[in-house]
């Protein structure tokens, strides 16, 4: 959908682009895209996604949809993407019918999937070694930022590639940063996750705690949300929390999907993270008890 509360856009000349997957988050980035007075090809693997993207969008500059990634690359000056995950990725971008088969020297590709590092690295090479650039841009800020065109993007790659994408990026972005090389990106990301698991649990165990204790949760947090334990899944789940409200945003599915990253990054790397690995066995209890489509706050539901 459009966003909810309509943004000005920067002054950013027009530009060919194409769009892969129209999920959740790609759907609305592609529309700000769009908004901006951009020239935009869509492509989703279903294709009827893709024909009311247009409709909805038919006002905007010649929109586009395209029945293979090859075909929606054609002549694109920045292919944006966002689709599931590794394989996701590998299909929409290699192959004959692959984004990097349709663009011209020289364009920029721009992952937005939360996906492994390893998968940003083997793609940067293969888009280099065919003249093309990629940027792995992983996002945060779920659905009501992608909608409100206010994701944090988290950017690895080519300073040069950075640069020619971030002022198109800006139609749906707060902030797009380039934090290192190829793989960057989705590191970061993978340490934005790990804060996230760690505060919604503790979140959990202190609404469950409180109302176990009789507080009115809602004023406690009302009032601890002015000191130091506030946080933004606190000011935005926390009273959702205490009403057994589960249909905002980041899905659990997908909470462990980036866990499971995250936990393989981390045996590469030698890092030590109990915390996240516990919270991901914990949602995997929530998986258990139906929750695969609530969002990641549904953790508390296990101690209720």
């Amino acid at each position: 959908m459009p966003s909810t509360n309509p943004r000005n856009y920067d002054a950013t000349p027009s530009r060919k682009v194409a769009f892969l997957g129209l999920g959740v988050m790609g759907y609305p980035m592609a529309g700000h895209l769009a908004l901006a007075g951009h020239e935009v090809t869509v492509y989703n693997r279903t294709a009827t996604k893709s024909i009311a993207w247009c409709a909805e969008y038919a006002s905007a500059k010649a929109p586009k949809h395209a029945a293979t990634p090859h075909e929606a690359a054609a002549g694109a000056d920045i292919v944006f993407c966002c689709v599931g995950n590794d394989d996701d990725l590998r299909s929409v971008t290699l192959g004959a019918d692959g984004a990097f088969a349709g663009m011209k020297p020289g364009a920029v590709f721009v992952d937005h999937t939360t996906a492994s590092a390893e998968v940003a690295r083997e793609l940067h090479a293969a888009a280099k070694a065919l003249g093309l650039q990629f940027v792995d841009a992983p996002v945060s800020g779920g659905q009501a930022g992608a909608q409100n065109g206010l994701l944090t993007v988290m950017c690895g790659g080519d300073a040069a590639a950075f640069e020619a994408a971030q002022p198109v990026a800006m139609a749906f972005s707060r902030a797009f940063t380039l934090l290192g090389e190829s793989g960057a990106g989705q590191l970061a990301k993978m340490v934005n996750q790990i804060c996230i698991a760690g505060l919604v649990q503790a979140l959990s165990e202190a609404v469950a705690f409180g109302q176990n204790a009789g507080l009115d949760m809602k004023q406690v947090l009302d009032v601890i949300g002015k000191g130091a334990a506030q946080s933004w899944q606190m000011d935005n789940r926390g009273k959702s929390m205490v009403d057994d409200k589960f249909d905002f945003g980041f899905a659990v599915d997908w909470m462990r999907k980036d866990l499971g990253l995250v936990l393989d990054e981390a045996k590469r790397n030698g890092s030590r993270v109990p915390v996240t690995a516990l919270v991901d066995q914990f949602y995997a209890d929530v998986q258990k008890m139906g929750g695969n489509r609530w969002d990641t706050s549904s953790l508390v539901k296990r101690l209720k």
